[in-house]
């Protein structure tokens, strides 16, 4: 029997990872340094914590979100399918309790026979074919081993958790239940008028922040996860075009308010909710205070406050290969935010693409090339051949996949005309590559 495949870090990439490979009949020897050594971000040892949103975004072929979790399902995604098991409502996003989503991943791998989870640190490059799926928050030791590989630095951006409250703390009599355009009553919104929401603003703006260890003093923020206090900075009215948008979103009576805070469910239960678009690094203090000024949270129990931390990710289009490999190194991938893609769902197809990549050179067979015109061929393609001068994590957008034949005006049928065109994509790639198909 060969060697078990190494595989390092168990988060969403490197689970799903582990996973492509042992369903498919490869022993994997997966690294998770929890509990012995943790992160600024993680709380648990499970693997697949989510740090941050509870969302894994758009769950509808109308979106691009929709179309890459449609490719990961057909692969046999173990991510999408614990998430579909616990999800929470959360009208058309695809929401989990993160808690159960994470206890099933775990259990999931654990009792796979073929996988092998080994709870120690990496601190060197493994030798022979491996994963590396260490994530943003890699260790240093790590960091400084695959930084020597590469031959270049890291690029450094700052990524942001929001805070938690309980349900039964927020005022019914100050919020009311509904989805944006009236998509389902799954978010708890809570309104603000013109002088509280000017008074909010101006509390962010003057609030003070956490310190940053020396490592970070060079702030870089990345633009799809910005602190809450970053966005009312940048203007009077930023806030309300951002995450406190109010249209689409009447009150009971039927009036829009000037602007709202969307809780979302974060548990099975029902009893969690966290902030939308709340990611911030104030000081918990100042986070007690502010956001108290919000009138339905005003007696709010925060069950956890929110937290900032530095996210690492490689300039992939200088250093890896176009199929996750640091160059220099035939037989090592990358996987997850890593990479330089930003985004759970996103970083679980970098770890599906790795274990394909991998498989196939354990094969025999050339490396699979996805198509350009599937979500995930275009992820890679964008990590492959961005402009390195400015490169920047990437979700995955329309802006990324090759332009239709035809033009189509409304944004909801040309997203679906892209999700029709990248399922025939795929299943021809699956025609030449069989062994790529998930098991059902």
């Amino acid at each position: 029997m060969a060697d078990p495949i190494t595989l390092v870090g168990g988060g969403l990439a490197g689970s799903e990872a582990a996973w492509q490979l042992a369903s498919r009949g490869v022993a994997v020897r997966l690294f998770e340094m929890r509990p012995r050594a943790t992160t600024p971000a993680h709380t648990t040892d499970l693997l697949g914590e989510l740090v941050c949103s509870n969302s894994l975004g758009a769950d509808q072929t109308t979106s691009p979100a929709g179309i890459l979790k449609g490719e990961l399902e057909t692969l046999g995604s173990l991510i999408l399918a614990c998430a579909r098991r616990h999800r929470v409502p959360a009208g058309r996003a695809l929401a989990v309790d993160r808690e159960r989503f994470a206890r099933e991943v775990t259990r999931t791998l654990e009792e796979h026979p073929l996988v092998e989870v080994v709870r120690e640190e990496v601190t060197a490059l493994p030798e022979g074919p491996a994963i590396l799926a260490s994530g943003p928050l890699t260790s240093p030791s790590l960091a400084e081993a695959l930084r020597n590989l590469v031959g270049e630095d890291f690029l450094a951006f700052h990524d942001a958790v929001a805070p938690i409250v309980t349900l039964e703390s927020v005022d019914p009599e100050r919020s009311y239940r509904g989805s944006r355009y009236g998509q389902g009553e799954d978010y708890v919104n809570c309104p603000l008028d013109e002088p509280t929401y000017r008074a909010f603003r101006q509390a962010l703006v003057e609030a003070v922040q956490a310190p940053r260890h020396d490592f970070e003093v060079k702030q870089r923020f990345f633009e799809g996860c910005l602190p809450i206090e970053e966005i009312a900075r940048r203007g009077e009215d930023t806030l309300r075009f951002g995450p406190m948008r109010p249209v689409g979103l009447p009150d009971p009576s039927g009036r829009e308010p000037f602007a709202v805070v969307q809780l979302r469910q974060d548990n099975e239960e029902g009893t969690l909710y966290n902030l939308v678009g709340f990611q911030t690094n104030l000081l918990w203090g100042e986070q007690d205070r502010i956001f108290r000024l919000i009138p339905a949270l005003e007696r709010a129990e925060f069950v956890r406050k929110g937290v900032m931390h530095r996210n690492l990710f490689v300039c992939a289009p200088r250093v890896l290969d176009g199929f996750l490999r640091p160059r220099g190194r035939e037989d090592l991938f990358l996987a997850g935010q890593v990479t330089g893609v930003e985004g759970y769902l996103e970083s679980t197809a970098m770890g599906a693409a790795a274990a394909l990549f991998l498989l196939a050179r354990l094969r025999g067979e050339e490396l699979p090339v996805f198509p350009r015109k599937t979500a995930l061929g275009s992820l890679l393609h964008y990590l492959k051949d961005a402009r390195p001068e400015t490169f920047q994590p990437m979700n995955v957008n329309l802006g990324i996949f090759p332009k239709l034949e035809r033009k189509i005006k409304s944004r909801t049928e040309r997203c679906e005309a892209y999700g029709v065109r990248s399922a025939e994509a795929l299943e021809g790639f699956l025609a030449d590559h069989p062994w790529c198909r998930g098991s059902s």
